[in-house]
């Protein structure tokens, strides 16, 4: 995985990574569960919708503006 980089005064750090690259990488899997469980990695979601509004959730993202991931719940 790639190594932690500072982005802001603030002490924001970028990981950069694309997880189907990692798909058959369990150990990989496993570390970025592990960074998520310990407050490391912080997701941020902007919106949680249920998957039949993907329609909906594709066209807010393709508008522009949304700050942060669009979740489907299955």
């Amino acid at each position: 995985m790639a190594a932690y980089r500072a982005t802001s005064s603030r002490g924001t750090r970028v990981r950069t990574l694309f997880v189907p690259d990692h798909a058959a990488r369990i150990d990989k899997l496993d570390e970025i569960r592990r960074l998520d469980e310990s407050g490391v990695l912080i997701p941020r979601v902007a919106k949680t919708l249920p998957a039949a509004e993907a329609p909906t959730a594709h066209r807010r993202f393709e508008a522009g503006g949304v700050r942060g991931r669009l979740v489907l719940t299955f």
